[in-house]
């Protein structure tokens, strides 16, 4: 009965020493340390800057269809 409870207790030191050390582990750690650097060279925006400047580009596009219509409309009354 000793004997079997302590190869039990051997088995689980030895994993819980396993888990410690799991290779996995530091894979992840690595692959999230290189995702995080990656990332962080790339030119990004929050998606609120994106939203913000989408509507800056809409009013932008907005106003310069007013004063080509504008234009248009000058362009008329001089040719009369």
């Amino acid at each position: 009965m000793m004997l079997k409870q302590q190869i039990i207790d051997q088995i689980s030191n030895q994993m819980a020493n396993f888990a410690k050390i799991n290779p996995l582990n530091d894979l992840e750690n690595n692959f999230k340390a290189i995702l995080q650097a990656s990332l962080e060279k790339l030119d990004l925006v929050t998606r609120e800057e994106f939203e913000t400047q989408q509507k800056v580009l809409i009013n932008t596009r907005n106003k310069l269809d007013e004063l080509e219509q504008i234009i248009k409309t000058l362009e008329q009354k001089q040719a009369q």
